[in-house]
């Protein structure tokens, strides 16, 4: 298990990047346009800076929802693989089974 801190933190990463997404694709889309005066391609890239750090996409970080684990996180069941393995060995994933040859 891991810190509940490490969890909130995470969450709040989330909650931010949903706040601020409309805001930073409206700035990214600004800066990338090429027919665009430099000095407002400029401005918008400044005024992305100073929007918060964490409201960054890839900020967040990829956690077990059961035990919160960072690492050996399979992205469509959004488990670890510890837990993945242990609900496996339960019969709680349907389809999936424990091999043995």
């Amino acid at each position: 298990m891991s810190k509940e801190s490490s969890k909130e933190t995470n969450a709040k990463r989330r909650r931010m990047t949903a706040q601020f997404a409309e805001r930073r694709a409206k700035l990214k889309a600004i800066i990338n346009d090429r027919s665009k005066p430099m000095e407002e391609r400029f401005a918008a890239q400044l005024k992305l800076a100073e929007l918060p750090r964490n409201s960054s996409k890839t900020r967040i970080r990829n956690r077990c929802l059961i035990t919160g684990r960072p690492r050996a996180f399979y992205r469509k069941m959004k488990i670890s693989r510890n837990m993945l393995r242990e609900l496996a060995s339960q019969g709680m994933i349907p389809g999936m089974v424990k091999s043995s040859w």
